[in-house]
């Protein structure tokens, strides 16, 4: 662990340490949709478990990694005199804006979820094949993934938050964010070849759908960077758009086959994954 620190602490820019983590979550992704070529069929109890430990990552990536640490970049603002709210409120306007921002994306972009028939499709109509569709669905989904390991590392270029942000917790979330991101990449790629997908496409269309995330990691890393005062407002922000990716579409997919109570304790068990790397790391 400690060698993987040394590596982002040895590079000089916090983007590249953004993109660098970023791309380690796309790697995890594909690794878990190259299973695939292991396997013709898959249990659905296990897709279910896996898309619960999704959840449960970004809950606790939420408040440990995102949500606390803006709290306490308001609470030093205040006491630099840069500004006088109060320690909740910036946290609490990001987080309904990240929220907002994927509820507006969730209706702008045509995608169907993971379990879903094609009739079930979301977003406007399209044309689009049902592939399509569900990549564009795990594309959303990957996004304020994307944008909370960006912002994290961001945070490490202001010297005034040191004693909150620390390449540690950085690290962490990019963990936590690439551990999940493996049974997601698995639970993208079994369904597609369910579906009659050849086991190559299933891989190819399964990690295709983390490309945004070292995207929308270096763009997370370079805004916070530009605009550093903003910082509370782009970790609550990405907290926000994770919850609500949580709530709209990972629980609901993984409750679909039945299997709730494996789901919950998959939850439960990625909630404590995560949890435990921010506070031993972090």
């Amino acid at each position: 662990m400690d060698n993987i620190i040394n590596f982002f602490d040895s590079q000089s820019s916090p983007i590249t340490q953004a993109l660098y983590a970023g791309l380690f979550t796309w790697i995890l992704t594909a690794i878990g949709a190259g299973l695939v070529f292991f396997f013709n069929t898959t249990n659905r109890k296990f897709l279910d478990a896996a898309l619960g430990f999704t959840g449960g990552v970004m809950i606790a990536a939420s408040f440990w990694s995102l949500l606390s640490p803006a709290i306490s970049a308001v609470e030093i603002q205040n006491e630099l005199g840069l500004t006088t709210l109060p320690p909740f409120l910036p946290p609490a306007i990001g987080f309904f804006l990240g929220a907002l921002f994927m509820y507006i994306l969730d209706k702008s972009i045509p995608h169907l979820h993971i379990f879903g028939k094609i009739e079930e499709a979301e977003g406007p109509k399209s044309e689009l094949k049902k592939t399509s569709l569900l990549v564009l669905a795990i594309a959303i989904h990957n996004i304020p993934e994307g944008l909370a390991v960006g912002v994290a590392f961001g945070a490490l270029a202001s010297p005034e938050y040191s004693s909150v942000f620390t390449i540690g917790s950085a690290v962490a979330l990019g963990l936590g964010i690439g551990i999940q991101n493996f049974p997601e990449g698995f639970a993208v790629s079994m369904p597609l070849r369910r579906a009659g997908f050849s086991k190559m496409k299933s891989w190819k269309w399964g990690q295709l759908s983390a490309i945004v995330e070292p995207i929308f990691a270096v763009i997370g890393a370079a805004f916070v960077i530009l605009v550093y005062p903003i910082l509370p407002y782009a970790l609550s922000f990405a907290a926000g758009a994770m919850i609500f990716i949580v709530v709209e579409e990972v629980i609901p997919e993984s409750h679909r086959g039945g299997n709730i109570d494996i789901a919950t304790m998959g939850l439960i068990l990625g909630f404590i994954v995560m949890m435990s790397l921010d506070v031993s790391l972090g």
